[in-house]
């Protein structure tokens, strides 16, 4: 990747937030930053062969259901992000959402987060999506070898203010 651009195509900020004017690694400073309502949706896919999808269908596989599992395992992991990324910030989530989706080819991975803090929650639900596709990668590789963990992305983000107690109070 280079100043100019990413490999995705988009453009990337003056500046990377996590280096310092030194190029030094550190920690952002969000404590001035307002406290908002953010979200994140974040995407991937699993692609797998015929045999191992129609295992999943029909609930076939040897260690259990690979769905409840990867459900499991990505809202676990979102609440972990900050313990696998060094320089995420911990943060105080409210909402994570994993859902899968049978297709033709492998199954399709959906997270959503919410939080509402003064920095973003996407990295939460990209871990989501990654530690989803690792588990269902787990429950089937004594079936399929060729299995291919693709397309991890952030599909979008939000940022809202946080209605007073007043607004939240006020009649309708």
């Amino acid at each position: 990747m280079t100043a100019k651009g990413t490999p995705g195509g988009g453009s990337l900020r003056s500046g990377l937030t996590h280096l310092d004017a030194q190029g030094k690694v550190h920690m952002v400073d969000v404590s001035a930053k307002e406290r908002v309502r953010r979200t994140a949706r974040a995407e991937g896919r699993i692609l797998l062969e015929p045999e191992t999808l129609r295992m999943l269908r029909e609930g076939l596989l040897t260690k259990g259901d690979a769905f409840a599992a990867a459900r499991v395992a990505g809202i676990s992991a979102a609440k972990k992000t900050s313990d696998l990324i060094p320089l995420c910030h911990n943060i105080r989530i409210d909402q994570v959402e994993v859902d899968l989706e049978l297709q033709k080819d492998g199954v399709r991975i959906e997270a959503s987060a919410v939080c509402t803090e003064s920095t973003g929650i996407e990295m939460e639900a990209l871990t989501a999506v990654t530690v989803a596709a690792l588990t269902l990668y787990d429950m089937c590789k004594a079936v399929d070898t060729r299995m291919r963990i693709v397309d991890i992305h952030l599909v979008e983000k939000t940022k809202a203010p946080v209605p007073s107690r007043a607004q939240v109070d006020a009649p309708g």
